[in-house]
Order: structure tokens, then C-alpha cells, then sequence
């Protein structure tokens, strides 16, 4: 007999993503309610984890998602309500504040989702970042101009990795585009180019302390490998190294800075090539995308996705929560646009691959090895495989819709 405290879970997943979660939180007992958008109907969920399903016309509408849930607590007893995408974030600190539940509200929220806030949060914490200027006062915009060199960045303040981000050169380009934006620029940023290497830690988080932490470096930046084109590749950092100490520092300190108090964190840093010092680009209160958490897993045998599921579940049932034994493996991943419709991987069967991608127009795959140099040398090998076999390229997506 199960004499476990009884704990209802409603996700909300815009896009498609978060099936392990789903997975170990009907695992933990817990009753889940899904709910996703309906074009994502036909989606490969899993089925076998989700108690109840409701499909939403419009996710972006935020009167029908607070009616239609407020409505559905009418006779459902919620104890948690967890985004499992970016883009829902806002929705469910909208619904806990309303359904008074616990969790992030609207105002903590918008340090993980709102660009601009995140990098006033971080400067006002003491972690270094770009000179920026929101588009708002035109005289500001202009003494931003005077005083940082170009190129600058113009970022969407709610967009998702490197969705809708434009290098500009030129004053003039600068202010027509924001003719062309309209009453929509004030939701946009203006940021100093930081050339150099990026970094990205993905944290699992518990009482709001870091209770996990792996440290990456991704071989191009985000925003080169959308708009030029290139393949998308991470790796494990030497644990050991100066570097992963840094970026493990100013994450528990942005963690604790920002507020958050329990789930997954991906965190982004980027070390300045002329300076080396290292500033702070952006966080989410969300497992890191492109299959970043199978990496992880690869190397350390924890899955992110999992594990956050097992702390919001315990922390609704009001127990301790305790991560598991992790391996201290390294590993990297490569993901390309791929010119065949099924990519045929065949002849990547090495022992030191432990995952390949199973994706349309994609090829992808994931090595593992005893040390960080064998699997650089392993990334730097199937990336000119990749190129020769498989690589294409697309333009970038403006906005989330277009990805």
C-alpha cells in the first residue's frame, strides 16, 4: 500500500519537450495533468506518464490559459504547476500567483526570461556584463553608440537562444530597423559585441543552493552556428581548470543573487577574447535545449530532466530531496542540419558514441570519454566527418514561431 503524500503535478509544455520528466514524475507517484498546445496533439509524449491531457488553441493568449486552468482546478487539487519550456514560464507564474500556489511569481520569473532584467539583476549583483541599453529613451541609445565600439547586438528581450538577434554596424541600419519594429522595439535591447568563447553550466538546483553543476564550452558561439550557418557543438570542461571554477562561481552566485529557490538552470557566460574576463549573457529556469541534458547524462549519468522532476515532487510531498552518485566522465555533442531527409548514421558506430540523434533534415551524436583531450579530439574527427556527410545550412529563425 502507497502511504505517500498524494501530489498532483501540472505541466505546461508549448513546444515538445520534457517527456523524461514526465516519465519519473508518474515513476515518484504522482498524479500528472498535461497540458500542451493543440498542434502538438500528435505528438510523441508519453502517453504511459500522463493521467490527464488538455489542449490549448493559443498559449500566447494569457486570459484563455488562466480561465481554462482556473477552470480545471475546480476539480483538481494542483500542488505544482512546472513550465517545461522557456515560453511557458510566464504562464505558469501567472497561474500560481492567481491559484496562489508555490513557485516563482511574475516578478522573480522575469530574472530567467526577460534579457533585459536578467543583465540589471547580474550588474547590480556585481557580475560583470555587456554595456547595454534598453530601447527605450532615444538619448540614452545614442550615448550608448558614443561610447561602445561597434558592432552591437540587438537582442529580443524574450526570445529563446539566439532567436531574432541581429549584429548592427551602423547607426543608420540601427534606427531603421527600429522604424520597423514599431510600438514593438521597447521589447528589445541594445548590447556592446563581446568576441569570445561561450560558456554554459547546467545546474540542477535544491533549498536554493546548487546542488549540481556541470560546466561546457561550446565550440561556436550560438548565435554564429544560427546565422552562419555552422554545426552546433558543446563539450565537457576539465573540472579541474580554472575556467570551470570561475563559471561554477558566478552561477551559484547569479543562482542566489536571482532568487531562484528549486529546478533546472542553464546559464550562459562568455569569456571576453581581449580581456579574458568572463561576463554574464543570460539564464533560464529551464533544462538547456539542444539536447544538452543527453549530454549530461553522458557524462555524469544524471538526467536533469529526471532529477528536477524528483525535487518537485519531493518538495511537495515536504521530504528531502537527495541526488543521486554521479560518474565523472566527459563528453561532447555535435548537431547538424543535415541535406538528407533521414540522415543514415550507420557508419558512426565507435564505442565512444553514446547517443545519436533521431531527427528529419538532423544528424547528431554524442561521445563519451575518461578525459576532457580525448574528447575534443573525438569532436574535432566526426565534425569534418559531419561537414563531408551531412552538413546544410537554412536561415535563422526572426522569432520562435519561424524555429
Amino acid at each position: 500500500m502507497n502511504t505517500q503524500q498524494p501530489v498532483t503535478l501540472l505541466c505546461l509544455a508549448s513546444y515538445e519537450k520534457g517527456a523524461a520528466f514526465l516519465r519519473e514524475a508518474k515513476t515518484q507517484g504522482a498524479r500528472v495533468i498535461f497540458v500542451t498546445d493543440e498542434k502538438l496533439r500528435d505528438a510523441d509524449w508519453p502517453w504511459e506518464a500522463i493521467d490527464e491531457v488538455y489542449y490549448l488553441p493559443d498559449f500566447s493568449n494569457e486570459d484563455n490559459v488562466l480561465h481554462s486552468i482556473s477552470y480545471l482546478a475546480r476539480a483538481e487539487q494542483i500542488d505544482r504547476i512546472v513550465p517545461l519550456d522557456e515560453f511557458d514560464l510566464y504562464n505558469a507564474a501567472m497561474l500560481r500567483e492567481h491559484l496562489r500556489l508555490p513557485g516563482m511569481g511574475q516578478s522573480a520569473v522575469r530574472y530567467f526570461r526577460d534579457k533585459l532584467a536578467m543583465r540589471m539583476k547580474a550588474r547590480d549583483a556585481g557580475i560583470r556584463v555587456p554595456d547595454f541599453v534598453p530601447i527605450v529613451n532615444y538619448d540614452d541609445i545614442r550615448a550608448f553608440m558614443d561610447r561602445c565600439p561597434r558592432p552591437w547586438i540587438l537582442k529580443p528581450r524574450s526570445e529563446a537562444s539566439a532567436i531574432g538577434i541581429k549584429k548592427i554596424h551602423d547607426p543608420e541600419v540601427l534606427w531603421r530597423t527600429l522604424d520597423e519594429l514599431g510600438d514593438r522595439q521597447s521589447h528589445f535591447l541594445l548590447e556592446q559585441f563581446v568576441p569570445g568563447d561561450v560558456y554554459h553550466v547546467d545546474s540542477l538546483v535544491s533549498d536554493g543552493s546548487v546542488i549540481f553543476a556541470e560546466t561546457h564550452r561550446y565550440a561556436n558561439a550560438p548565435f554564429d552556428v544560427m546565422h552562419g550557418g555552422g554545426i552546433f557543438a558543446s563539450r565537457t570542461l576539465d573540472r579541474e581548470s580554472d575556467e570551470s571554477a570561475t563559471c561554477r562561481r558566478l552561477n551559484k552566485q547569479l543562482i542566489q543573487d536571482f532568487g531562484m529557490h528549486h529546478g533546472a538552470v542553464h546559464t550562459e557566460f562568455i569569456r571576453g577574447r581581449d580581456d579574458g574576463d568572463f561576463y554574464f549573457l543570460e539564464t533560464a529556469a529551464r533544462v538547456g535545449g539542444a539536447h544538452i541534458a543527453e549530454m549530461v547524462e553522458a557524462s555524469t549519468g544524471i538526467n536533469l530532466w529526471a532529477q528536477w522532476a524528483r525535487i518537485e515532487v519531493t518538495r511537495a510531498r515536504n521530504e528531502a530531496y537527495e541526488l543521486p552518485e554521479r560518474n565523472q566522465d566527459y563528453a561532447g555533442i555535435l548537431i547538424s542540419l543535415a541535406r538528407q531527409e533521414h540522415p543514415d548514421l550507420s557508419a558512426y558506430q565507435e564505442e565512444a558514441i553514446a547517443w545519436q540523434m533521431d531527427k528529419k533534415h538532423h544528424a547528431g551524436l554524442i561521445v563519451r570519454a575518461e578525459t576532457p583531450q580525448r574528447v575534443d579530439v573525438l569532436l574535432h574527427e566526426y565534425m569534418t566527418r559531419f561537414y563531408e556527410d551531412f552538413h546544410t545550412a537554412m536561415p535563422a529563425p526572426e522569432t520562435s514561431g519561424d524555429a
